[in-house]
């Protein structure tokens, strides 16, 4: 498996209790000639669970990601509140529930590992409980679901037989293929009801850069993180406001970071006291979700609010 495919398949439920908030952390993160913004991070951890890695929230707050048990099998999850509900597709193992929509009631989207140990895209209803599989436009050998605004339109990435990724929307029950001008491989990761897609791609050198595509210019536009030797776009909100998880050097650890829309302005963050930090979700109301590594290497949930 390449090192693009691990970076958007890993990053790219009976109920249960969730862990109550541990530890709050606060910091002062800043951007040049841009005001400061005041980081709260809480924990939040499936209990039991090895790994907690949140991927996304809509604006109710409710929280979707996936858990690694301690047999290493990933289950996607539903947080809504303390109630947490076990996500896993029944045609399939390792279920990433990635995406969900803002508003309304809730559609998420992911991808699972079938029998053949490829991936397979899946779109989900909590309140039927059925999922249904996003397996890419004709030709696709392997699929992953990444956004779904309100209105069901998805977006995501597929390979194809030789083995290179591309982005896809999914509008209507047709596919349109999405890639970044000049990228060797292309993933959409988020997309908002104005029709703004965020992606992550890879350029020849092999290094991961951002772009976000406009609907009304046509354009995509380079978006990284300044100073990143790696950058990657993974969520996108209402406002097109942008989070990432990105690198300093090639081999440096992951670090968060926001970009506001409005003003173009970078906020770069790190949950206190870890050795990475990736910022994987956004919604409307100023809450970011993603995954911190502890100095023991494993990965444990955060929620922040900024203001």
């Amino acid at each position: 498996m390449n090192k693009e495919r691990k970076q958007f398949m890993k990053n790219s439920k009976p109920v249960l209790r969730v862990l109550a908030v541990v530890t709050a952390f606060a910091c002062i993160a800043t951007a040049a000639d841009a005001p400061k913004l005041t980081f709260n991070f809480h924990k939040a951890n499936v209990p039991g669970a090895l790994q907690t890695i949140p991927q996304n929230a809509n604006n109710a707050g409710v929280m979707v990601g996936n858990y690694e048990d301690k047999d290493g099998v990933n289950h996607g999850y539903i947080l809504d509140g303390k109630n947490l509900r076990k996500v896993d597709d029944p045609k399939g193992t390792n279920t990433i529930c990635c995406g969900v929509n803002l508003n309304g009631p809730i559609m998420l989207v992911g991808y699972y590992t079938n029998s053949a140990g490829t991936y397979v895209g899946f779109l989900y209803n909590p309140k039927t409980r059925k999922f249904k599989d996003i397996r890419g436009p004709k030709g696709a050998i392997s699929a992953g679901a990444g956004g779904i605004n309100d209105k069901g339109e998805i977006v995501g990435a597929y390979e194809e037989p030789s083995n290179v990724w591309h982005g896809f929307l999914l509008e209507g029950g047709e596919y349109k293929t999405l890639d970044v001008p000049g990228a060797a491989q292309t993933y959409a990761t988020g997309i908002n009801d104005k029709g703004y897609i965020v992606f992550y791609w890879t350029d020849s050198s092999r290094a991961t850069e951002s772009s976000i595509y406009s609907p009304n210019t046509k354009k995509y536009t380079k978006i990284n993180v300044p100073g990143a030797s790696n950058s990657a776009a993974l969520s996108i909100d209402s406002a097109s406001d942008v989070v990432y998880q990105w690198t300093e050097s090639p081999s440096g650890p992951v670090q968060g970071a926001l970009r506001v829309h409005a003003t173009k302005k970078f906020y770069k963050f790190d949950y206190p006291q870890s050795v990475a930090t990736s910022a994987n979700g956004i919604n409307d109301k100023h809450l970011i979700v993603g995954p911190y590594q502890k100095k023991n290497g494993l990965l444990s949930g955060y929620k922040a609010t900024y203001k």
